[in-house]
């Protein structure tokens, strides 16, 4: 029955058995080199898993014949007389009670204290249960005489190849079948082999140049861990030509920053080009080639190889996503899960307790009506909960996510407004040198405030995803682990990107123009872009948050954080009494006592969402910062030891999960990379001179070439159009007439004064040509990269085929040796009185059948053939036991052998 004292078969009370784990077994064992905590005390019997239990109150020992079934004599642990302690007592000895009657075995710690402690109960998983449940579950297991693994059969034991009944399943399967079949979450003893290998091979920071071993990976936590650990891996590699190529691009910046004609302009003081103020009343005239700088550094970042990268980086990820599958599909080969079938998840506890409330409050409505009630409509129709139910967290849900947007939004608000007020302090400054790097501070302190903000809200988001979730009631494990994914995923992209998307499509575009500018708060005029452009502004704001955010919260919180929690651990356990603080040491404590302190394992959700994350700052602006990928590749180098450091010394053991894919987070990088041809198209068409340059350069150039394009690129204004107090009060230029401001509009002595000029839509119809120009041609090419790629590799397509081929003929031998055997047990009893001894036999069988076992019609004897007829031995029982020459103490001798082949046949 449905009750909130359960979670998926685990008791959550007080006296409930959680999750145990490992973190590493030093001390000698009972065997050779075996540590002792992996046995019982009989020294035989391997512990396979740890159940705990809290117990608050005083207890008292009391021995039992029960408990002696139950612990092998060991006790039992009683609370005091308490009814509802009681109560919680009974369920947990129904649940141990249960667990026997599956077939498992039991020891309990002798060690009862009178302070609040935790109980452990060892288990043990015998043969028996082990392989009766890797039979309902169809586990493949590894053969005699063929490599490919069929499914696993105890009729069949003799084929596969079993050289010990302890190691035969390795750990990750063990767990498995315990977690599947019994629908407990337990956490499987540790290996002390698999263990050192791991921290020594690959849970260190030396070994940052070696390859992962995936499959000890696999072997240890899990299918589901090890394709996380193989994607990163498979991504982090993929990384380093992108890296190469990008720090190509940069160095060719730098090359050729002192032949670039623009800035060379801008940066010639005889050009003499008088600005605008920057804000009203206050800020003076300026000379453009005070921003010489920032136009220099901005060609680091905005040149023609940028565009070429741009095309490159959305071919590469095509070709890291077709890799992936190929890598995906060479690991479902190597780890046997080519044939396997998507197992139905169990209902959560949660959905479980919600529909027995339904189905409660249908009965009493049903009474206070006074209708005709029918007991078995009523259970049977409430089966799901409907939309009806959901409704309301679907409601909360939206509503929710919809404000979690505006907060969004409203902080990226927040910052424009500091940068806009802040810009006009520094600018009444009285100090020449606070108003000369007004523009470099402003940016920086904007872009640490982003940072900070991200970082807080991603963790307030990554609550509210797991509260919403909640509210929806999924159904299973699964629904609920991808709507939190879809949740936290949305959430955590908008609050990452949402201040790289205003710089990148935003900024300056609605500052208005001298004489009619946008104004917030009616006071602060809009900010405007660097004269260099916003592309190098951007830069910024992409490099600051993408490696302070992987600094800080994918190192500094994963390795903080779970030091933090082991000083408060130990801070609370310095409260304990001397007696106690005496008794641990004099008896060390046991390995599942120590794992027990370890922190919990939550997931992978957050390790996918860091990367991922990291993925659309490599992906999506790309074009603004050739030099992402390297820091990426920076980060992903620590991170794989980071967390496999994490996994194997400070997390609990997770649970071993089947999986051949790594489920919802592909389509979400697919995604992503289409989404990133159509960002790196609009940066390169409106956030970078990319398309000015070359509009001027072949429509309006006279000569060609570059020169004179910033003049071009330059709008007047004449300064007698000022409104009142806009203008500056006191400047050191006070004979001029008209200032210049980067715009495409018309001159003051035009009859379309200030109006968009020609330039201006020529410029952006050459935007909007190159924007579907360059989505469509890098569409066409990620196409033809994935087809060209093969999803499957050739080997292991041809591997495949020959797997098939040698599977069915090793069963078909195995049939004719069958067939064989009982052709002679049937010659020995039944002798005919005339003919061939094996004539009266073959007149029971089919012609055909006959022959496609190898031997000719009439009974006589020959060569088999090399490629008999395929049949089953359980044809040959309904054959024989069909035949009216058969007598009835033949058939009875075949009967038993009925349901026995039914599992051979092919």
């Amino acid at each position: 029955v449905p009750s909130p004292l359960f979670q998926g078969g685990v008791l959550v009370t007080d006296q409930s058995p959680l999750l145990s784990s490992r973190a590493g077994c030093w001390a000698s064992g009972p065997q050779d080199g075996q540590s002792s905590c992996q046995f019982f005390s009989d020294g035989r019997r391997k512990v396979d898993y740890v159940l705990v239990f809290y117990q608050r109150k005083q207890i008292s020992v009391r021995g039992g014949d029960r408990l002696h079934r139950l612990s092998g004599g060991l006790g039992c642990v009683e609370l005091e007389a308490d009814p509802v302690e009681g109560e919680m007592v009974l369920i947990r000895e129904e649940f141990e009670a249960r667990l026997l009657e599956a077939g498992l075995e039991m020891e309990r710690d002798t060690e009862v204290r009178d302070q609040p402690a935790c109980v452990f109960t060892r288990l043990h998983v015998p043969w028996q249960v082990l392989s009766r449940e890797a039979e309902f579950l169809k586990i493949k297991v590894p053969t005699k005489k063929v490599s490919p693994p069929p499914l696993y059969s105890r009729v069949c034991v003799c084929v596969f190849n079993i050289t010990s009944k302890d190691t035969f399943f390795d750990n990750a399967t063990r767990s498995r079948i315990v977690s599947l079949s019994f629908r407990m979450f337990l956490s499987l003893c540790f290996s002390l082999t698999q263990y050192s290998l791991l921290h020594d091979e690959w849970a260190r920071y030396g070994a940052f140049y070696k390859y992962q071993p995936v499959d000890l990976i696999r072997k240890y936590f899990g299918e589901k861990i090890g394709l996380y650990f193989a994607w990163l891996g498979v991504y982090t590699q993929l990384l380093i030509p992108a890296s190469m190529v990008g720090i190509i691009v940069f160095c060719y910046g730098c090359y050729t920053v002192d032949m670039d004609v623009p800035s060379l302009e801008m940066c010639d003081k005889q050009q003499n080009f008088t600005m605008c103020p920057l804000c009203d009343g206050v800020c003076d005239y300026w000379h453009l080639s005070t921003a010489c700088g920032t136009a220099r550094a901005s060609h680091l970042f905005d040149n023609p190889a940028t565009v070429f990268f741009a095309i490159f980086m959305s071919l590469w990820v095509a070709t890291f996503l077709e890799h992936w599958k190929r890598r995906q599909i060479s690991l479902n080969h190597s780890w046997d899960l080519t044939g396997l079938e998507e197992e139905e998840d169990h209902p959560r506890p949660k959905y479980e307790t919600v529909l027995l409330q339904k189905r409660q409050m249908m009965r009493n409505k049903e009474k206070k009506n006074e209708k005709k009630k029918k007991k078995k409509k009523i259970e049977t129709g409430v089966e799901k909960l409907t939309w009806r139910d959901r409704l309301p967290g679907y409601l909360i849900n939206i509503s929710s996510i919809l404000f979690m947007f505006g907060l969004t939004f409203s902080a990226v608000f927040g910052v424009i407004v500091y940068r806009i007020v802040v810009s006009a302090l520094m600018a009444m400054s009285p100090d020449p040198e606070t108003k000369s790097n007004v523009r470099v501070t402003v940016t920086a302190t904007a872009v640490i405030i982003n940072l900070v903000v991200i970082l807080i809200l991603d963790e307030i988001y990554g609550a509210v995803a797991v509260w919403l979730t909640e509210l929806e009631i999924p159904r299973t494990e699964s629904n609920f682990e991808q709507h939190l994914i879809l949740k936290a995923f949305l959430l955590k992209f908008m609050n990452a990107y949402a201040p790289i998307l205003y710089v990148a499509f935003f900024k300056g575009r609605f500052a208005g123009r001298p004489g009619d500018y946008v104004y917030v708060f009616n006071d602060y005029r809009m900010e405007e872009c660097a004269p260099g452009g916003c592309l190098i502004e951007l830069c910024i704001q992409l490099s600051i948050i993408m490696v302070g955010k992987q600094l800080i919260q994918n190192n500094v919180f994963e390795i903080g954080i779970p030091k933090l929690k082991k000083l408060i651990r130990a801070w609370k356990g310095k409260g304990i009494s001397l007696e106690e603080r005496e008794e641990q040491r004099a008896r060390p404590p046991q390995q599942w006592n120590l794992d027990y302190t370890l922190v919990p394992f939550e997931g992978l959700t957050p390790e996918y969402m860091e990367m991922i994350i990291q993925f659309g700052f490599v992906s999506l602006f790309v074009a603004s910062f050739p030099l992402a990928p390297l820091f990426a590749l920076l980060n992903n180098v620590i991170e794989i030891r980071l967390d496999a450091k994490k996994f194997v010394t400070e997390l609990r053991r997770p649970d071993a999960v089947q999986a051949k894919d790594i489920g919802i987070w592909y389509n979400i990088l697919s995604g992503m990379g289409k989404f990133s041809v159509i960002i790196n198209a609009f940066v390169i068409s409106f956030t970078s001179d990319f398309i000015p340059r070359l509009v001027y350069q072949y429509m309006y150039s006279q000569t060609g070439t570059m020169h004179g394009f910033i003049d071009h690129t330059l709008s007047h204004f004449n300064v007698s159009n000022f409104r009142p107090g806009n203008a500056p009060t006191s400047s050191y230029l006070p004979e001029t007439t008209v200032c210049r401001y980067k715009d495409y509009r018309e001159p003051p002595w035009s009859a379309e004064a200030y109006q968009f000029s020609k330039t201006y839509w020529a410029v952006l119809a050459a935007r909007l040509a190159f924007v579907i120009l360059f989505q469509n041609l890098v569409m066409f090419l990620s196409l033809l990269v994935a087809w060209v790629i093969p999803d499957v590799p050739k080997n292991i397509s041809e591997q495949l085929k020959r797997e098939k081929t040698l599977l069915v003929d090793v069963f078909l031998r195995e049939e004719k040796e069958k067939f064989h055997l009982l052709q002679s047990l049937f010659s020995s009893k039944d002798q005919p009185s005339q003919g061939h001894p094996d004539t009266a036999h073959f007149r029971t069988l089919p012609l055909g059948l006959s022959q496609g076992l190898g031997q000719p019609p009439g009974g006589e004897g020959g060569e088999s053939r090399a490629r008999c007829r395929a049949a089953s031995f359980s044809q040959f029982t309904r054959q024989m036991s069909m035949s009216p020459s058969n007598n009835a103490g033949r058939q009875m001798s075949m009967s038993p052998s009925n349901d026995a082949t039914r599992h051979t046949a092919v």
